[in-house]
């Protein structure tokens, strides 16, 4: 049987914002029922690992409320509510699709009564300021593309003190692994997402979003701009993943 060839999408750097924000609900629309399924397959398991080591960053005291923006199935707002027993965690997202499977994966865990998801627009959360003491976004900020008014935001909705967190695939500045690197996104990921996925054109996105999104020197300085203090990086696998976060002041 004839593989799926997928919709061609604009390259990012192409793009208008307007666009870019079309693009990202029609790609999140299609490859709902697999998500899950390719995150795991193709990042080798490790975006289980780099979620885990965030939420270990992660400090409660004054709300023990969490916010995930960007949620998708809510993979970051469930391993917050295992890891952290007293929280109470809100998943925001703009894809309906995509917060039904979370729904669906929060019940059979057993937490509705502490995580709650949302249909929202991370640029306009509708919450009142100081009322969480972690916003986080987890491989959501490279398909904003107004990441400083996405980032500001989230500083706007942490109480003074607390943590704004940023995960996000990155392209590795060292030149052997960046040509390797390059070679995965563009060429084997696309192929390989032919396989289970009804939309791999969304995967030849996926790769180019990840070329074109700031190094991680830039993002530490929007994330500073933002009103971020102490911000703080770790690179992961490799620097294939990146976690900054910083403090409101």
């Amino acid at each position: 049987m004839e593989k799926p060839v997928g919709k061609k999408y604009r390259r990012v750097t192409e793009a208008t914002d307007s666009e870019r924000i079309e693009m990202v609900k029609e790609i999140f629309t299609t490859i709902t029922g697999k998500y899950d399924f390719l995150n795991h397959f193709l990042s080798l398991r490790r975006d289980i690992a780099w979620r885990h080591f965030s939420v270990e960053k992660m400090r409660f005291g004054k709300t023990y409320r969490m916010l995930d923006v960007a949620t998708g199935t809510a993979d970051l707002a469930i391993s917050v509510a295992r890891e952290h027993s007293r929280t109470r965690i809100t998943g925001l997202d703009f894809v309906q699709e995509m917060m039904d499977v979370g729904r669906v994966k929060i019940e059979r865990k057993h937490l509705s009564d502490r995580v709650k998801m949302l249909r929202g627009d991370a640029l306009y959360l509708p919450f009142s300021d100081s009322c969480f003491d972690v916003a986080a976004i987890a491989f959501g900020i490279r398909n904003i593309p107004n990441k400083i008014g996405a980032i500001k935001e989230m500083v706007r909705v942490v109480v003074p003190g607390g943590q704004v967190m940023v995960l996000e695939m990155t392209f590795p500045r060292n030149g052997l692994f960046r040509k390797v690197y390059h070679v995965y996104l563009n060429r084997i990921l696309p192929r390989l997402a032919r396989a289970f996925s009804p939309d791999p054109g969304a995967y030849h996105y996926l790769g180019d979003s990840i070329m074109n999104f700031p190094a991680p020197d830039d993002l530490a300085k929007l994330m500073e701009k933002a009103g971020l203090k102490k911000v703080e990086r770790y690179a992961l696998t490799l620097g294939i993943t990146h976690l900054h976060f910083g403090v409101k002041g």
